[in-house]
């Protein structure tokens, strides 16, 4: 009883904020590209919360692996099934990822959609909790339903030494906002589960000296970045200075977004950014030292180099897309001396 009561609560909230949103609502006729939350409020909202909320993404420890992982994918348009989502998250844990990066329009802007992705993260937060960090059983021991319920459990990183609820466990799936995610107030339910479109994350990857690779994450959601979004990265809040100032090194820089500049299999511009904001983009990707720039978008595999920097477009791992099995994830490859590879990822699910 206790379980269906928790899942009623989330339903209810999403549901009533929905409710709350609808009055409000602009009517797009297809779909694409509209909004009631602008670039510029989403980006001031994010920063806010990434401000607030900074020590929520995790600094990541990979000073004692010979090689550290993550996994890409894109474009899930997620609905009533879940299969592919689920396929991508459990393969991340059976492989032992670092971390979990999506490049947007993770799920179709549907509150029941939204209650599905919120579960999936949950279930996949609770066993991410029960492989990496010591559990500690707080409820009846002859209680079998109690221990089905995640709320019986602390959960203590024994690295840091800090004790978390299951809800509180910092689950290592950094997304970025697509297109998809804002439409018809879509940006209220994705904030809702992943709060912020604008951050970085780090990982340490040497102690002596203090190295580290930096991960950096856009709202590129509306073909745009927005001046608030451009006046940010121009005042170098994502440049890692603070850290420089205090002896850390950044070796390699990772960069998430969702619109692509480049078209497909060409170097020519897509014409989904204003020429001026590629062109800044590219010399921000520069001045970063950026080792690979990940995009979504289009559902189609691309790549690109350009002297140091490799640019990768991801094609589409939603079912309706591609219904059949194929090589639609990505997992990264990152060793102690620095080498970074890839390889594309099979996913074997198929609708029944």
């Amino acid at each position: 009883m206790m379980k269906k009561i928790i899942l009623f609560t989330i339903h209810c909230s999403l549901f009533t904020l929905i409710t709350l949103l609808m009055s409000c609502e602009k009517v797009s006729p297809i779909g694409v590209l509209v909004s009631n939350t602008a670039v510029e409020d989403r980006v001031k909202m994010s920063y806010l919360y990434y401000q607030q909320h900074k020590a929520d993404f995790k600094w990541h420890d990979a000073d004692k692996l010979d090689e550290y992982t993550f996994l890409v994918g894109a474009d899930s348009h997620l609905t009533k099934d879940p299969g592919r989502m689920r396929e991508m998250l459990q393969n991340a844990l059976d492989n032992n990822d670092l971390m979990i990066t999506h490049l947007g329009d993770i799920a179709d802007t549907k509150p029941e959609y939204y209650i599905l992705l919120d579960e999936l993260m949950d279930e996949y937060r609770w066993k991410y909790a029960k492989k990496y960090y010591q559990e500690m059983y707080l409820g009846d021991p002859d209680d079998e339903f109690e221990k089905e319920n995640p709320d019986n459990y602390i959960y203590l990183d024994t690295l840091d030494q800090i004790n978390y609820t299951v809800d509180r466990v910092p689950y290592p799936f950094y997304p970025v906002v697509g297109n998809h995610d804002i439409t018809h107030n879509g940006w209220a339910l994705w904030s809702n589960i992943f709060h912020s479109s604008f951050y970085d994350v780090y990982v340490l990857v040497e102690d002596e000296p203090y190295t580290l690779d930096h991960f950096i994450f856009l709202d590129s959601a509306s073909g745009t970045l927005g001046q608030k979004q451009v006046e940010l990265i121009e005042e170098g809040v994502l440049d890692g200075h603070d850290y420089e100032k205090n002896g850390y090194l950044v070796r390699h820089t990772f960069v998430f977004g969702h619109t692509n500049i480049f078209r497909p299999r060409s170097l020519e511009f897509a014409s989904t950014f204003p020429r001026e904001e590629s062109f800044f983009l590219l010399n921000k990707f520069h001045e970063w030292d950026a080792r690979i720039v990940f995009f979504g978008h289009v559902h189609k595999w691309d790549y690109q180099k350009d002297n140091v920097t490799e640019y990768i477009t991801l094609d589409s791992m939603c079912e309706a897309n591609n219904p059949e099995p194929g090589d639609y994830l990505l997992r990264v490859h990152v060793k102690k001396d620095g080498t970074v590879t890839w390889e594309k990822v099979h996913m074997n699910y198929k609708k029944p």
